[in-house]
């Protein structure tokens, strides 16, 4: 089930290593939209499809003033595995605390096969240029997500 919702509410700060392990920090970030989507782990069907689609509409993001930085709990030699195997063109955040994963309550139960398990929950916000959150997908099916999340952009 995919909620949209817009929220309004100050989005928790992040500091987190991309996959170079350049610091990005969220209140550092000044005068840009910020699009974060959570995901399970890295080269997996439904994370790489979801980047790939992501990647490929990057310049159509920047164009709309906005950074796409996708998070889950992997590692950067995971993120630069998965960027060089895919041709990736946006940041990957590594959260292996699962601080920032927490903050944004998408760390949950989920079910594979008849076992239960905590995991990501695959989610998208969009944050606005003064840090509150615009809009947030949750359970996101990734066929067309990233166009909709484009979309949703264009229209503000």
């Amino acid at each position: 089930m995919i909620k949209n919702n817009k929220s309004g509410k100050k989005a928790p700060n992040f500091i987190l290593p991309n996959q170079y392990d350049e610091i990005i920090n969220l209140s550092k970030i000044k005068n840009k939209f910020i699009v974060l989507f959570f995901y399970p782990k890295d080269d997996t069907p439904g994370c790489t499809i979801e980047s790939i689609d992501f990647s490929k509409l990057n310049k159509n993001f920047i164009k709309l003033n906005a950074k796409v930085y996708g998070i889950s709990k992997d590692d950067q030699k995971s993120h630069c595995k998965f960027i060089d195997k895919y041709n990736l063109k946006v940041d990957l955040l590594s959260d292996n605390k699962l601080k920032t994963i927490k903050a944004y309550k998408v760390w949950g139960d989920k079910m594979f096969m008849g076992k239960k398990f905590k995991g990501v929950i695959r989610s998208t916000f969009i944050i606005d240029k003064n840090k509150k959150i615009l809009k947030t997908w949750k359970s996101v099916k990734v066929k067309e997500h990233a166009k909709e999340v484009l979309d949703y952009l264009k229209s503000i």
